[in-house]
């Protein structure tokens, strides 16, 4: 397995790499478990002779059978239920939820199973196993579909939640979540599924849960962000370095555990912080780490920290969410207003 990072492995030549959408480097993550572990198992709804509502699993059915990529009856709830009873008895099962928004009525079983089964069991049984699932705003698409509920997830310890914003963390994130002993809710922005582009290895290699990217450097301030809001960020900081103020990006891809020691260093050189993501401002994931830096960098800080979320409301119908998220503007406003303070 190839543990290095991106360039160290592209520039040692040690890998082939091809370019891929986000979507496909998923579906080659899931083909490369399947064809490495016979215990990963894929369930879902119509994500076998469909390939899934965005075909990230298309054609995995017809090379794998009907007994690794399962069709699943329209029941969310007996998907994450079956997918724990797999992972109890030595499977590593990869459910996919259709949308973020669908994912509520099997919140009782991850809050009460999947989160606590470790804990319950005194460390009998582990849960090894992946909750897919597409969020966000930006498609067009109907009501509950755009949800961005990472923050309900956050707050159960036992469960990690990873979030990719490119095609090769998509895929070695996705690998490492497959991989890990405990389970783990991944997180795939839709607007991102086929918007960019990027080179990913085509052999098997893994991102680190629980580490963040420094994307961009600067000394002025630090913006925060994560998933489909990056390059939204990125394209923010290189407007701001036209007025002179120069960004560190941190693209977080772990939700939790955060990587704290990317955040400290970064907030402590720079003093000025922007936290970014489309969900609702309160009860949002920047709130903890807004608390994290109070905790660690708080004399360090020159200016109130700033965030540019989605408003407190339920996201809009379409005609209406592109005033509901972010925005490069938005995020440029905020920069500059933090930086000027």
């Amino acid at each position: 397995m190839v543990m290095a990072t991106k360039m160290e492995a592209i520039q040692a030549g040690r890998t082939s790499t091809k370019v891929m959408t986000m979507i496909q480097a998923i579906n080659q993550g899931l083909r490369t478990m399947l064809e490495a572990d016979e215990t990963t198992i894929l369930l879902g709804e119509d994500i076998g002779k469909n390939g899934g509502v965005f075909r990230a699993t298309e054609g995995l059915q017809d090379d794998f059978g009907e007994e690794r990529v399962v069709d699943t009856p329209l029941s969310e709830s007996g998907i994450i239920g079956a997918s724990v009873g797999l992972a109890v008895n030595g499977f590593k099962p990869v459910a996919e939820m259709q949308f973020m928004g669908f994912v509520y009525p099997a919140y009782d079983q991850i809050m009460t199973h999947v989160s606590r089964l470790r804990m319950k069991t005194m460390g009998r049984f582990s849960v090894p196993m992946v909750v897919r699932t597409p969020y966000g705003a930006g498609i067009r698409a109907p009501e509950i579909h755009s949800d961005s509920a990472e923050a309900l997830f956050t707050h159960m310890p036992g469960i990690k939640v990873v979030c990719p914003s490119n095609p090769y963390d998509a895929k070695g994130l996705l690998i490492a979540a497959i991989e890990d002993p405990d389970p783990v809710i991944f997180m795939e922005p839709m607007r991102s599924y086929r918007a960019t582009r990027g080179d990913v290895p085509e052999e098997k290699y893994t991102v680190e849960i629980g580490k963040g990217a420094l994307l961009e450097e600067g000394t002025d301030l630090t913006v925060i962000a994560w998933g489909a809001m990056i390059p939204l960020a990125q394209k923010a900081a290189k407007a701001a370095a036209q007025l002179g103020i120069h960004c560190d990006v941190l693209d977080l891809r772990t939700l939790y555990p955060l990587d704290l020691d990317l955040i400290a260093s970064s907030v402590q050189k720079t003093g000025r912080v922007v936290i970014v993501h489309e969900a609702q401002r309160t009860g949002g994931l920047g709130n903890d780490i807004i608390s994290s830096i109070n905790d660690t960098c708080f004399l360090h800080l020159r200016a109130p920290i700033g965030r540019v979320t989605g408003f407190d409301v339920p996201v809009p119908f379409f005609a209406l969410e592109e005033h509901y998220l972010p925005t490069v503007k938005r995020i440029t406003q905020q920069i500059e207003s933090v930086y000027r303070f």
